[in-house]
């Protein structure tokens, strides 16, 4: 087993790894290794991810693609700890743009990991909240332990979804499963996102590298352009419309992201208080 701990092409020289990637027989990982923000997520880490997955893309030694997570989550969502204006501008109407722009950065990025040639599996465990639902929606199959819990808790923050995860969820549950999720920013259990389609099938925590490492080597036995092209197929039927969409609320979530609520939701939710909106 080869472990490939260097920083991902494309990241400063400064910037930490936040992620590893490990390669054995046919299979890649891609490890989230941040353990100490519990996988917290931030644009580096949108940026590491895909450029780990730009290596992959033509390594034909590597059939199937795996996404795991160490410490005790998967990865909790967006990091707090990053200062609100990371975005800014010399107005409000430039500050909007350059979120539009920064969330098209994002989409096109992710398009990279969605759109490898080899199955993506997920593999998921502890929280799964925010922008790590969206990044495990962008996996080919998912497979939870069972302490998994999943959410989309944006509106308890005063922001929308920005980077697609509720449009791919919408597919996968349907648009009213979505909603309450996404609505409410309810937590689920691992049992309850296999009921409604999340993920595809829950394991005891012990089980859960193993068992995702045996489901990739079943998929890496059988003929890899044959697999390929039955997700290229599948993918382009799901994904009808979604590049629209995806500008649409790369539209709509920049607006949102300049607002009073979201500087709100942010100090309440890092003082652990609850947040006063007022829609302004």
């Amino acid at each position: 087993m080869s472990d490939d701990s260097q920083q991902a092409p494309g990241s400063s020289p400064d910037a930490p790894a936040y992620m590893r990637l490990e390669v054995d027989e046919a299979v890649a990982t891609i490890v989230l290794d941040r353990p100490e923000k519990l996988n917290a997520w931030s644009w580096e880490s949108a940026r590491q991810i895909t450029a780990l997955a730009d290596r992959l893309r033509f390594d034909d030694a590597v059939r199937v693609v795996v996404v795991r997570a160490e410490g005790r989550s998967f990865c909790a969502g967006v990091d707090l700890g990053m200062p609100e204006d990371r975005i800014t501008g010399r107005s409000p109407a430039e500050k909007v743009r350059n979120y539009y722009e920064r969330f098209r950065w994002v989409h096109e990025r992710f398009q990279v990991l969605s759109q490898l040639p080899q199955p993506i599996l997920m593999a998921i465990h502890g929280h799964c909240l925010g922008a790590g639902l969206e990044v495990a929606m962008m996996g080919d199959i998912r497979i939870a332990a069972d302490d998994a819990q999943f959410a989309l808790p944006e509106p308890r923050v005063g922001v929308s979804i920005d980077a697609g995860g509720d449009m791919r969820l919408a597919t996968e549950i349907g648009a009213g499963w979505t909603r309450l999720l996404a609505f409410t920013g309810r937590r689920i259990d691992a049992e309850t996102a296999l009921r409604i389609g999340i993920v595809q099938e829950v394991v005891p925590r012990n089980d859960l590298r193993s068992h995702v490492r045996e489901l990739a080597l079943e998929i890496a036995a059988n003929a890899p352009l044959a697999v390929q092209g039955i997700k290229r197929t599948i993918n382009h039927w799901c994904e009808r419309g979604l590049s629209e969409a995806l500008r649409f609320e790369a539209a709509s979530a920049s607006v949102l992201f300049s607002s009073e609520d979201m500087a709100e939701g942010y100090r309440a939710m890092a003082a652990k208080e609850k947040a006063d909106f007022r829609g302004k």
